[in-house]
């Protein structure tokens, strides 16, 4: 039995993988599903204060009080540089690290960085325009790849603003989860302008353990049976 830790992205929270968790359990896997700080249910704590490095402590903390010794950790979208900086703190509990249509940062990176630059104005300009200067708006359901409009009408009251430190925090790497195995899963095709597909094609070039799923980026809301399927080829 393996013990997979699914980190949400941006905007969401732990009820994201609604439909994902079970096909793992059902499979005889263990799954938890944390939200991070300021989102989901756990929206009442958003604040200025928020960051990054405060959600990689959410991370830990969970690694450390539910004593996973072997993740496999699946970080969707900005959940992957959640779990990136979680592996590199704690590398003997991640037995695979795995990017769910996810940006790869590098030490020194903060989200902005590995956004076109359209992207990252569009951010600090919602935080400006109606965020108080700290909280960004989220994306519409649709331009996550939420076409079905059971699924949007879902999705769309339970995104919630995050806060913009989470996006400007730099990465501070050590090297430590370097060695952890690396796996990517790619919705395709990505949307117009999207940076994934590089990530996902240096993944490949890499050697990572790579998959490709007919997706869009929400796949866990869209292609749960997809998602799932990916994820416990690694268990196996």
């Amino acid at each position: 039995m393996a013990t997979f830790v699914l980190v949400h992205g941006a905007w969401h929270g732990g009820w994201c993988w609604r439909k994902v968790a079970p096909l793992l359990r059902a499979a005889g896997q263990a799954v938890l599903t944390p939200t991070l700080t300021g989102l989901g249910e756990r929206a009442h704590l958003a604040g200025p204060a928020v960051d990054l490095a405060l959600h990689a402590r959410d991370l830990l903390a969970v690694l450390e009080y539910e004593d996973v010794r072997a993740a496999i950790l699946v970080g969707h979208s900005y959940g992957g540089a959640v779990a990136t900086l979680a592996a590199d703190r704690a590398p003997e509990r991640v037995a695979w690290l795995v990017y769910l249509d996810a940006p790869v940062p590098r030490d020194g990176d903060c989200l902005l960085d590995l956004l076109t630059p359209a992207q990252a104005a569009d951010f600090r300009a919602r935080a400006a325009a109606t965020g108080d200067g700290w909280r960004v708006a989220p994306n519409p359901p649709a331009a996550l790849g939420i076409d079905d409009p059971a699924d949007a009408a879902w999705a769309g009251p339970r995104l919630v603003p995050q806060p913009l430190a989470t996006f400007t925090q730099p990465l501070r790497l050590t090297g430590a989860g370097d060695q952890v195995p690396r796996a990517y899963v790619f919705c395709a095709p990505p949307r117009p302008g999207s940076r994934l597909v590089e990530f996902a094609a240096a993944a490949r070039a890499a050697g990572w353990r790579y998959h490709e799923i007919a997706a869009g980026h929400d796949a866990m809301i869209t292609a749960p049976a997809a998602v799932a399927g990916c994820l416990l080829s690694l268990a196996r």
